[in-house]
């Protein structure tokens, strides 16, 4: 059999809606993943720049941090 001409793309970023924990979920906002940047993205944001971003080094070392209460 022939290789194929065309293959799936990978995918560049993954978006997760974030849901308050009751019986009638809310989305509160989306966090998208990207591999070099995470970004936050609150309920009914607009604009052109709607998200808040932290590239991931940044976030390495805030998630680190001993004043935030983290856990593994």
């Amino acid at each position: 059999m022939p290789g194929s001409k065309y293959k799936f793309a990978e995918q560049q970023a993954y978006d997760h809606d974030i849901d308050t924990n009751t019986d009638s979920p809310t989305v509160i906002g989306t966090l998208r993943i990207k591999p070099s940047t995470i970004l936050w993205k609150p309920k009914g944001a607009k604009g052109n720049k709607p998200y808040f971003a932290a590239n991931l080094d940044e976030f390495i070392e805030w998630i680190k941090e001993k004043n935030h209460k983290v856990s593994k």
